[in-house]
């Protein structure tokens, strides 16, 4: 971002202003598209973990990211409750059918993290288990780090306050309430146990060779831009996006007539100018 006098960056309530960040996300967006045919023309696998609290924003910088993006190459994961199946399988074998082929980048929308978090917290899993996850992780994600995937962990930090006031948004808004599942609303009151929880699984996967990147997510705008400009430094990639294509110009074939438009059924202009007040 070019320096700018700090008070025309932000509005009255301290938040990043509308114009601001559209402009920087615009710009991004841009480099995400370059990425994304390094990715593809380099055979490469990219993996980035976003995990975080209920209603830190992880969704919001995820969909930014996939925004103008191509989905055959920038896929999102994000995995339901595990069947009767799957609960018997190898904890990890789930996500790892779901690992990037070459030319792919996998964004996790939660992920075998759950074990750390979720089923600790509400007691889905036993001790036993709980345990075993913490010594595998770093071993499994070594594994993968060494077959040639890059790996990248986000932790996004929301405060108690901000997470309320996410909550009660959610709630009055139609659209978004299906955003709060029961067990979101159970989590609300276990806030000590997810931040006990989560502090055991930074001393455990927080590694030299997987880190956690932890973003500050109180203003979404910003979590949003500083994650992806983030991202983009992590990984050196080239600008591989092919040049532009001047288009000829177009014949229009001799001898078609075009079938009578009224033969064709057509949805009901109800915002056309004729039906505006």
């Amino acid at each position: 971002m070019e320096k700018q006098a700090e008070g025309s960056l932000f509005n009255k309530h301290g938040k990043l202003k509308k114009s601001v960040y559209e402009e920087e996300l615009h710009k991004l967006q841009i480099e995400l598209v370059k990425l994304q045919e390094w990715v593809k023309a380099k055979g490469k696998q990219v993996v980035i973990i976003f995990e975080g609290r209920d209603a830190a924003g992880k969704g919001g910088v995820i969909n930014r990211i996939t925004e103008c993006t191509n989905p055959r190459v920038v896929r999102v994961v994000a995995l339901g409750v595990p069947t009767e199946k799957e609960k018997t399988q190898w904890y990890f074998q789930r996500y790892v059918s779901q690992l990037p082929a070459a030319g792919e980048m996998v964004l996790f929308d939660r992920s075998w993290y759950n074990r750390a978090g979720v089923e600790r917290v509400m007691g889905f899993c036993s001790d036993d288990q709980y345990w075993e996850f913490l010594r595998a992780c770093p071993y499994f994600e070594r594994m993968l780090i060494r077959s040639g995937i890059i790996l990248i962990k986000y932790w996004f930090s929301v405060s108690e306050e901000e997470q309320e006031k996410r909550f009660q948004a959610r709630l009055n808004d139609p659209t978004k309430r299906w955003k709060l599942s029961p067990m979101d609303l159970k989590s609300r009151d276990k806030w000590v146990e997810y931040s006990k929880a989560k502090d055991d699984m930074f001393s455990y996967t927080d590694t030299k060779i997987s880190p956690w990147y932890v973003v500050n997510s109180d203003d979404k705008k910003r979590a949003r831009l500083n994650t992806i400009h983030h991202l983009l430094k992590l990984i050196p990639y080239e600008d591989l996006t092919p040049p532009p294509i001047e288009l000829s110009p177009r014949i229009p074939e001799k001898g078609y007539v075009r079938p009578p438009m009224q033969e064709q059924t057509f949805v009901p202009d109800i915002f056309g100018k004729e039906n505006s007040v």
